[in-house]
């Protein structure tokens, strides 16, 4: 899985919005916590792979590198003179910060075993054998029980599941509930346990214990699509191949400028258009306090808003390329009172146009990256969208178009339970606790406030280590 963190100041955000102690200089020191980096071989930096020592850790649990079969170094080259004819630099390594230009990605992989590291690999099996640890493999967390014995903010007792063969059980909790479901289940859970909006769980015949409409609200993921080519040529090694870029590299610097004026015009707009789609859940006035920020760090700071993967397979070439920072935001919810009904995920994708208008301008520049030398000796004929599709001289309309019945999810959801302030819609406080509660915590991507530009996987670890650092502390008094 990619290894790339964030921008710097987009962390920074998270303190900018009122997690104090959540900023770039805070969640560093972790990311290097969580990680030991491999360097890559002679050879393998021959093929385009690079790093600064300064930005990784050594002796974490989770496994980072480039794997063997990193393909031949003149075809790095090729893409990387290719970019620079776009004015895109070289970036020896994205994850200290600062994430603009083309790269090599390192990944989450045991290098010498040459297989893909996850956290059941790098965190659960060195200890799985510790005595004080149970995991109940095929379980489903069904919902919280509460303890009614106390007056003020609700206590968490047990957590009521459903084991692999169907039964129901109850497991009591002696200090903390933490949720780690992940975007799309946590939000249900905490539904179910009565913790959310009250209009939906009231659908469902579920008592209110903490009204917080802002669970399962605030869903971001990114829209990928594919711009692909036949090849003469076949290949079977692997190129990860990245560049990320700031809206001016995408419409050019007088272009964004006006891009930025008459977006930061619209934010009011958009703003109503996401409080009316989520039933004012989330406040307009929450929302457009949010995106001027979101807006701010897009066009004044010009961090990389878009990234594009240049690769191939066989004898196919071509981008996967999509927007980093959506400003449509979706939601998740419970469909039924049964935890075994799958959540209702709506992503809302393009509901602002803000983010379709950077995906037909990521298109076209896929189309013009092909056609540009060296990297144009590669291509032989459009395999898709095809120029019959999508012609020569296309409109931004029939683009867009294309782009709306050909584009999936990305498969980055975060900030369903968002830590930030209660009354942006925030669910978790700076130190991941659910508001109105006495020991749950979520510990997963939906605390994320904003989407970021890296892949979220990195910027998790991080998260997860910060969190054990708060629970050990907090249960020290």
């Amino acid at each position: 899985m990619t290894y790339a963190r964030a921008e710097d100041v987009q962390i920074d955000a998270w303190e900018t919005i009122g997690n104090k102690g959540w900023n770039w200089n805070s969640l560093f020191p972790y990311y290097k916590k969580s990680e030991e980096f491999r360097p890559p071989t002679v050879a393998q930096v021959a093929n385009g792979a690079s790093y600064v020592a300064q930005f990784h850790g050594e002796t974490g649990p989770l496994d980072v590198g480039y794997l063997y079969n990193l393909a031949n170094g003149s075809l790095f080259h090729m893409f990387n003179n290719t970019w620079e004819e776009f004015g895109i630099p070289y970036n020896p390594d994205i994850n200290g910060g600062h994430m603009h230009g083309f790269t090599v990605w390192p990944s989450t992989a045991d290098v010498l075993a040459n297989v893909r590291e996850d956290s059941a690999q790098a965190y659960y099996y060195p200890i799985r054998s510790r005595r004080n640890l149970h995991v109940f493999n095929g379980t489903i967390g069904n919902k919280i029980i509460w303890n009614d014995g106390y007056k003020g903010d609700a206590v968490a007792k047990a957590v009521e599941v459903t084991l692999a063969d169907g039964t129901i059980d109850v497991i009591y909790a002696k200090k903390e509930v933490i949720i780690s479901a992940g975007t799309l289940r946590s939000p249900a859970i905490l539904e179910l346990s009565g913790v959310g909006n009250p209009a939906i769980m009231s659908q469902y015949g579920i008592s209110t214990k903490i009204a917080l409409p802002g669970v399962g609200e605030n869903l971001q993921d990114q829209t990928n699509s594919l711009h692909l080519y036949t090849s003469n040529e076949n290949r079977t090694a692997l190129g990860p191949y990245v560049a990320f870029t700031d809206l001016q590299d995408l419409f050019g610097k007088d272009a964004a400028a006006e891009f930025a004026s008459s977006t930061n015009a619209s934010i009011t707009a958009w703003a109503a258009a996401v409080s009316n789609a989520n039933h004012n859940a989330i406040s307009a006035s929450a929302l457009e306090y949010l995106f001027q920020i979101q807006h701010n760090l897009v066009f004044q700071q010009a961090f990389p808003s878009a990234e594009i993967i240049t690769t191939f397979f066989g004898n196919i070439v071509g981008s996967a390329f999509w927007g980093l920072v959506p400003f449509s935001r979706g939601s998740v919810h419970i469909a039924s009172a049964d935890p075994l009904t799958y959540p209702r995920i709506n992503p809302n994708f393009f509901l602002i146009d803000f983010d379709l208008t950077v995906q037909v301008a990521l298109a076209k520049q896929a189309r013009k990256f092909w056609a540009t030398a060296p990297i144009s000796t590669l291509p032989a004929a459009e395999a898709q969208p095809g120029l019959l599709t999508v012609p020569a001289n296309a409109s931004d309309a029939e683009w867009a178009a294309w782009i709306k019945q050909s584009s999936t999810t990305n498969y980055h959801p975060v900030g369903t339970a968002a830590m930030m302030p209660r009354h942006l819609g925030g669910v978790l406080d700076e130190r991941l606790k659910v508001y109105g509660t006495r020991n749950v915590r979520v510990v997963d991507a939906s605390v994320f406030p904003f989407q970021v530009s890296g892949h979220p996987t990195a910027t998790l670890y991080a998260i997860a280590e910060k969190a054990a650092d708060m629970i050990k502390a907090d249960m020290r008094g």
